[in-house]
């Protein structure tokens, strides 16, 4: 009752398009059967049977003798050992290359297949070079056939020849009974530069009684020291490097390392060499051994470095440099002295070249920025700011000396130019504004920003610049190529040089104690009749009032025309004209002028 497939299991199946027909495995119900095996021929024999009351006659069974080929050689193939030539032509190390197949026949369909064995990081495609198929012989539609292929013979498929060499037993005891006779078989052909690539045959070397163990357990913490010299003054900035090399006598290992100071500008690298064996000679070099190897065997070193080869007062080569020992420690004297009986440790002393002094050469100046900042930068590569003399800074601090200066200029447009001259007495620096003038045509403002002005004729090595002593009323002074007359000064300008009259020439103070002399006179005379000008003043007013009235009586005046002449003939700017000079301007512009008018003005 558990049962539930009842079908009959199936018998009849299908080979490469062919039918078969095959014995039942599985009962019904799904239990397989294991003792009610009927073979082929007594399955024949029931086939043929019948019962001759219901169906006549029996009939007569198929002979048996025709065997089809699929059957007859299932599984059954011909191996064939080959190789083919390929040329190389992009390489300078091989001109052609062997390659081995496997050529399979198979008989059950007379198809062909080639299949090169893969080798490992060959670089090629590999594996099946031909698929399964039947080969074309020639170009008449033939194929090929196992009576075709034989020992010491050349297939070609598809445009490549293959030299066929052995076959396997298989395929010689099929031939053989087919009554093809053979040809003795050859030799294989290898590729040569894959003969040449392949590793040696390892060779063993007996090792040797040295106990290494030993040295280890006795020579442990034992090092040598020596201290060193390497001269490199022969390449462009070398120079003689201290060094110290240790020789550990526990694995015969040699170590170089550096020895620094403070502010030698080198970078921290203790290491020159890191401890390790160094090879003393070498074996006479082969042509295939490469010139740069990362790890050196025994095979290639003939000789390592060893404890005898250093001593005080000779150099030694390590690695393509000449360290030259001048000197070792106390440890070291001692394991000579009793190793190999050497007393002679006598340092060499190293003299070092004295450095030869270059003189600074101070560049000229280039015109950019101050004399003293731009010196700075010859000095350091960090150039610091000039130091400046703070008391004098805060003992003048908001101290300013002002002159009046006119250009001196060959243009007459120049001449009349005003400027102000302000000397900062805190820091010496000076600059110049010009007052703009309406309708002059010329824009007024800064014309020299806070600096120091150098005398002419002064040079970078020994600068001098001006000072409150250089002006004096009358005075040019030169300022970047443009001239400067002083005309007037502030009178603070007095009032500071004669309070400090110690620091400054008696020319310059005498100048200006004439300049502002007539000044001091007409405001002392001012104060003593100080009633007096004010009624001037009121009688000016009053006669002004009456020239008001005068002109106004002459309308065809022109104000602008007559205000441009007094403009022009004021050269000097000062606003001043003498009476002979206004009297004829005046008849000039037809300005009616009254005589006792004029001398009451």
């Amino acid at each position: 009752p558990q049962k539930t497939s009842f079908h009959r299991s199936q018998t009849l199946g299908y080979k490469n398009g062919f039918a078969f027909s095959r014995l039942p495995t599985v009962g019904i119900g799904g239990e397989r059967l294991y003792v009610n095996q009927l073979s082929q021929a007594e399955l024949d024999e029931l086939s043929n049977v019948r019962p001759a009351l219901t169906y006549g006659q029996a009939k007569q069974a198929p002979p048996s003798g025709f065997v089809p080929a699929h059957v007859a050689f299932d599984k059954k193939i011909l191996k064939f050992d080959a190789y083919f030539q390929e040329d190389v032509p992009l390489s300078t190390e091989e001109h052609y290359r062997i390659r081995q197949v496997c050529i399979y026949y198979y008989l059950e369909d007379d198809s062909m297949s080639v299949i090169e064995p893969v080798v490992q990081n060959s670089g090629l495609p590999q594996g099946k070079l031909i698929r399964r198929h039947r080969v074309p012989k020639n170009d008449h539609g033939d194929h090929y056939h196992w009576k075709d292929l034989n020992r010491g013979m050349n297939i070609t498929m598809y445009g490549r020849t293959y030299r066929i060499v052995d076959c396997d037993p298989f395929t010689q005891v099929f031939l053989e009974s087919q009554g093809i006779e053979l040809n003795p078989p050859e030799e294989m052909v290898f590729d040569p530069y894959t003969e040449l690539r392949r590793m040696p045959m390892r060779k063993y070397v007996t090792p040797s009684d040295f106990d290494q163990l030993k040295q280890f357990l006795t020579y442990d913490k034992q090092v040598l020291r020596f201290y060193a010299m390497w001269d490199d003054t022969g390449n462009m900035f070398g120079e003689n490097r201290p060094y110290i090399i240790h020789y550990y006598l526990a694995d015969d290992t040699v170590e170089v390392r550096e020895v620094y100071k403070q502010n030698d500008g080198r970078d921290p690298f203790p290491i020159l060499i890191k401890r390790q064996r160094l090879p003393k000679s070498f074996v006479e070099k082969k042509k295939t051994f490469p010139s740069c190897v990362l790890e050196i065997s025994d095979q290639e070193v003939l000789e390592w470095y060893t404890a005898k080869d250093f001593a005080v007062g000779k150099p030694t080569t390590l690695l393509g440099r000449t360290f030259f020992i001048y000197d070792c420690d106390e440890f070291t004297r001692n394991f000579y002295r009793d190793k190999f009986g050497i007393t002679d440790f006598q340092p060499v002393e190293i003299k070092k070249k004295p450095l030869e002094e270059v003189p600074q050469v101070i560049p000229p100046y280039n015109g950019f920025g101050f004399l003293e900042d731009s010196l700075q930068n010859c000095f350091s590569l960090h150039p610091k700011p000039p130091r400046k003399d703070i008391i004098k800074m805060l003992e003048n601090h908001h101290k300013v000396l002002r002159y009046r200066v006119a250009l001196e200029s060959p243009n007459p447009e120049d001449r009349k130019r005003r400027f102000i001259l302000s000397y900062f007495l805190s820091d010496d620096m000076i600059s110049i504004y010009e007052p703009p003038v309406r309708n002059s045509g010329i824009v007024g403002g800064k014309f020299l920003g806070k600096t120091r002005v150098a005398k002419p004729g002064s040079t970078a090595d020994n600068a001098t610049y001006y000072e409150p002593s250089d002006f004096t009323i009358g005075s040019t002074i030169e300022v970047f190529g443009h001239r400067f007359v002083i005309t007037d000064a502030d009178e603070y300008v007095l009032n500071y040089m004669e309070s400090n009259a110690e620091s400054f020439p008696a020319a310059t103070l005498q100048s200006l104690r004439d300049h502002f002399g007539p000044r001091q006179v007409v405001k002392e005379t001012a104060n003593s009749d100080m009633p007096t000008l004010v009624n001037s003043k009121q009688e000016l007013d009053e006669l002004i009032g009456q020239i008001q009235e005068e002109l106004k009586l002459h309308k065809s005046l022109n104000n602008k025309n007559i205000r441009e002449a007094f403009l022009q003939c004021d050269e000097d700017g000062s606003g001043i004209l003498d009476k002979a000079k206004f009297l004829a301007l005046c008849d000039s512009l037809g300005v009616p002028t009254k005589a006792f008018l004029v001398n009451k003005v």
